[in-house]
């Protein structure tokens, strides 16, 4: 992956200086995420196969979009880079769940908004640079997986699937917005 300019930040979320993403990394600062699920209109959660290529959770399930927001950008600007890089989607409406605060492994540490959406399958247009594959999944088939063990998800991934199942995680959770998440209120 290429190299990239990110946002290093407080406990309080406040910008105190932009590094490299390989040296935010390497020296454990905290920096910025989005998270985005993507909902279909019968309840499916789009689900990414992360690229072969990918340095951290090569493919791995993860997210519809998982993104770093880089320096100068706010949560929504990048969730919308995001949908539009991996997945060719551009112009989505999508609203925040939550805002926390989670180490995503040795030195990594985020704090992330969730976002939520409605997707049209027919309008995904993937990249193979980021994304080897994408499939559709019902919450509780997720939820399966992840128990059973044979399937490989990002982290990060099982975590917010935990917390969308009001189930323990390894979150923090820093602030809730007032939408009712779409899975949880069509009773998928």
């Amino acid at each position: 992956m290429a190299d990239e300019l990110l946002d290093v930040v407080t406990d309080d979320d406040i910008v105190i200086a932009q590094e490299m993403r390989s040296i935010v990394h390497r020296l454990g600062l905290k920096h910025r995420g989005v998270h985005v699920f993507l909902v279909t209109l019968d309840g499916h959660l789009l689900v990414q196969q992360r690229s072969r290529h990918r340095d951290t959770f090569p493919l791995a399930l993860d997210c519809s979009v998982s993104e770093h927001v880089k320096a100068g950008e706010d949560y929504q600007q990048a969730a919308d880079r995001g949908l539009a890089e991996e997945l060719g989607i551009r112009g989505a409406h999508t609203h925040a769940l939550v805002k926390f605060n989670m180490a995503y492994g040795l030195n990594d540490f985020e704090i992330c908004l969730l976002y939520e959406g409605i997707v049209n399958p027919a309008q995904v247009r993937f990249g193979p640079s980021e994304v080897e594959s994408i499939a559709y999944y019902h919450l509780e088939e997720l939820d399966k997986l992840i128990q059973g063990g044979e399937v490989v998800f990002s982290g990060w991934f099982v975590q917010l699937i935990q917390w969308y199942l009001d189930k323990p995680t390894q979150m923090d959770v820093l602030e809730t917005y007032p939408h009712t998440p779409i899975l949880r209120s069509t009773g998928i």
